[in-house]
């Protein structure tokens, strides 16, 4: 039990290390060839950031383990609201920028609603893939087409990766690109082996291991990314983050099991996991439009999210 554990967290830390050289290089790469900067923070930033959660449900898909990569996207998602935005919340309120509630929460709420739509009958077909990959690139080329409207900006949340990214040569970037790729494809099948193993050896279904410790592990790296943004007095940036990660693991990563083996869901899982994810789409939603005086997270709804996070993973161990 204990190699496999192991393996699990060397695959975590080896897969966002991966995740950042690889960005790093591709942004770099790009930026050389000049493309424009807006197109970078929209494709190449965006897809990118997810490039772990991407891997890691392909080689759980082709591994015959697809339940691990639904687990894995669904239950991301709730972490990123529930334990993310909940304990950056406990930090600082956390504050809704325009571009978000205008633009990319109610991508998300329609992302969730058609993902939903498609596993109601239990079943992730490659059909399903296809119309998720096809509404990421329906989103992905409607904001590219409102970024070139001249009184657009990036969102916060994208420039700032922007920002952080290091200036290359065009031939570091290449060897960043490709060493970050090589380490990223290794350290997402480890990870999914482990996973697997963990799961056997615990006697639980892979889709339990996905929703918890899988899930927690991807989402670590929006933790401290979210955390560190309000810290440094950036709270708008946060939300912006969890929620284009968010619409991507819906769209992007949810598609992957699909597309490439299918996938049978137990009907407790749509309505169990499913609904929580659209429980706390949906307060993620009031707390923009709704409920206070300001669109604004505060703390007290950042510790009823957390805890509503909490209990959930509390009923997933005792029926697991």
């Amino acid at each position: 039990m204990w190699v496999p554990l192991l393996l699990l967290i060397f695959g975590f830390v080896a897969l966002v290390w991966s995740a950042d050289r690889f960005l790093s290089g591709a942004a770099a790469c790009a930026t050389n060839l000049g493309v424009s900067k807006m197109l970078i923070g929209l494709t190449v930033v965006s897809i990118g950031t997810s490039a772990p959660e991407i891997l890691v449900a392909l080689f759980a898909a082709i591994e015959g383990n697809p339940l691990l990569a639904v687990g894995n996207a669904i239950g991301s998602n709730i972490a990123n609201i529930g334990l993310v935005l909940g304990i950056t919340a406990l930090v600082a309120p956390l504050p809704f920028s325009k571009p978000v509630r205008q633009a990319e929460l109610p991508w998300l709420l329609i992302a969730t609603v058609l993902a939903l739509g498609l596993i109601f009958d239990h079943n992730l077909s490659r059909l399903d893939g296809i119309i998720l990959l096809i509404g990421l690139a329906v989103i992905l080329w409607l904001l590219v087409r409102a970024q070139k409207q001249p009184d657009q900006e990036l969102s916060a949340s994208l420039q700032e990766e922007l920002d952080e990214l290091p200036e290359m040569t065009t031939l570091q970037a290449i060897v960043w690109l490709v060493l970050g790729l090589i380490v990223l494809l290794v350290s997402a099948q480890v990870l999914v082996h482990a996973a697997s193993t963990i799961a056997e050896a615990l006697g639980v279904s892979d889709m339990i291991i996905g929703l918890t410790i899988v899930a927690v592990g991807t989402s670590l790296p929006e933790l401290a990314a979210t955390i560190g943004s309000a810290i440094k007095g950036h709270p708008d940036i946060a939300i912006g983050n969890v929620v284009g990660s968010n619409i991507l693991n819906i769209l992007a990563v949810l598609s992957v099991p699909g597309i490439v083996s299918g996938a049978n869901i137990e009907a407790v899982a749509v309505w169990r996991d499913g609904g929580m994810m659209l429980a706390l789409t949906l307060a993620l939603a009031l707390f923009a439009y709704g409920i206070n005086s300001r669109p604004v997270i505060t703390r007290f709804e950042g510790m009823v999210m957390l805890a509503a996070w909490c209990g959930y993973n509390y009923m997933l161990v005792l029926q697991a």
